[in-house]
């Protein structure tokens, strides 16, 4: 029975920051770091074994799981970076304290940003400080394929093509898999996963700790589905 663990990111110095983060490639904060160990001893303690990892291109993911997989000692296990495990891009709201974005466009209006499934945020520019134009990680990417805004609807497109060609063959072979990303392509990879409606998915949050689990059959159903926690004495 395979198993598929979901660990987002522990939290960012921009998450502490109240800032809107999305390709941005902010550090863990001292508390996110901690979660990211104690992500690891959680595993560890639940007896999860990995075949193979799969992880954003995004410092804080990168992190959150080579300490997920030291702290479980696994840190020998390969893993796999890719961009389409990258958080949701919050276009030209990146960067902005989302209070002051708030005050700025109306309450509304950004909770629609931030929460309508199929609504696009402001496009950000291509000469913006933080754009991804340009940048080397990148570099083997159509321009075209690189975001400049994005919804859960447009990530989850970005993200399955990964889900079918690298992650759901992995697990039907019979492997473990971890999954270090963040919070909105990991809604998106739940909501493919468990079906959901875009409505459903709306009312899903991912926390930045603990890890999410779930468990298969042989033709990738969810035979069950929990949030890791330490064993009681």
């Amino acid at each position: 029975m395979p198993k598929l663990v979901f660990a987002r990111h522990g939290e960012s110095e921009w998450n502490l920051a109240n800032l809107f983060t999305g390709w941005a490639d902010v550090d863990l904060s001292e508390n996110g770091t901690q979660q990211a160990i104690d992500a690891g001893k959680l595993i560890k303690e639940a007896g999860i074994e990995f075949d193979i990892a799969y992880t954003s291109v995004l410092k804080r993911a990168i992190k959150t799981t080579n300490l997920a997989l030291e702290y479980s000692d696994q840190l020998w296990v390969p893993v796999v970076k890719s961009w389409r495990l990258n958080e949701r891009h919050y276009g030209g709201l990146t960067g902005l304290n989302k209070a002051d974005a708030a005050a700025k466009h109306g309450d509304e209006q950004v909770h629609i940003w931030r929460r309508s499934y199929d609504v696009l945020p402001p496009a950000m520019d291509h000469d913006d400080k933080y754009t991804a134009h340009g940048d080397r990680r990148y570099a083997g990417l159509e321009d075209s394929l690189i975001p400049d805004a994005e919804n859960l609807k447009v990530t989850l497109e970005r993200a399955l093509p990964f889900w079918e060609d690298q992650i759901a063959p992995a697990l039907k072979e019979g492997k473990n898999v971890f999954v270090g990303a963040h919070g909105n392509s990991i809604r998106a990879l739940v909501k493919q996963i468990k079906k959901l409606s875009d409505d459903e998915i709306m009312d899903v949050e991912i926390p930045n700790f603990p890890p999410l689990v779930f468990e298969f059959d042989d033709n990738l159903n969810v035979t069950s589905e929990y949030y890791l926690a330490p064993k009681q004495a």
